[in-house]
């Protein structure tokens, strides 16, 4: 019960700066964790043999978890998306590995599914700080990457003219 009340107080810490002081893409990483989280729950709610076999609607969940992850990663005009998709990457394997080998232990199943829960809470805040950071030092942020050919910008070092 208590690694519960820390897992939900970390959860609602780390959302909730996201939420509050967080740029487009925290805001984004945040509610795709914490639905991420909603559906998983109410997924493996009756769940009889909990991790002891595969868990179709926890893949599910964490697929879609990932695709949003990824495509945030691609966009986002920062470095830590791709730190919290990587760790998505694991946990969606960990179903891989379960339906390679029926056999292997429940617990190994469930710690590898889990296994970058607190590290992605613990980088979208990490990112949220550091947007705050260059807030206060530039004035400005930008939240989306723009290729320089859509967007006029000339690349930094300027024009070889």
């Amino acid at each position: 019960m208590l690694k519960l009340v820390v897992f939900f107080t970390f959860l609602l810490v780390c959302c909730g700066y996201a939420w509050f002081r967080g740029g487009a893409p925290e805001r984004i990483a945040a509610t795709i964790f914490a639905v991420g989280t909603a559906l998983t729950i109410v997924t493996a709610w009756n769940s009889t043999n909990r991790f002891g076999s595969f868990e179709l609607g926890i893949f599910v969940v964490d697929l879609a978890c990932l695709v949003g992850f990824l495509i945030l990663a691609l966009h986002a005009e920062r470095y830590w998306p791709l730190w919290v998709t990587a760790l998505q990457i694991i946990g969606t394997a960990g179903h891989a590995m379960k339906l390679a080998d029926p056999d292997t232990l429940g617990w190994a199943y469930a710690f590898l599914l889990a296994f970058g829960t607190y590290p992605m809470l613990a980088l979208i805040a990490l990112g949220t700080w550091r947007h705050q950071r260059r807030l206060a030092l530039h004035g400005a942020d930008p939240s989306w990457s723009t290729s320089s050919a859509r967007s006029g910008r000339v690349p930094q070092g300027g024009p070889t003219a």
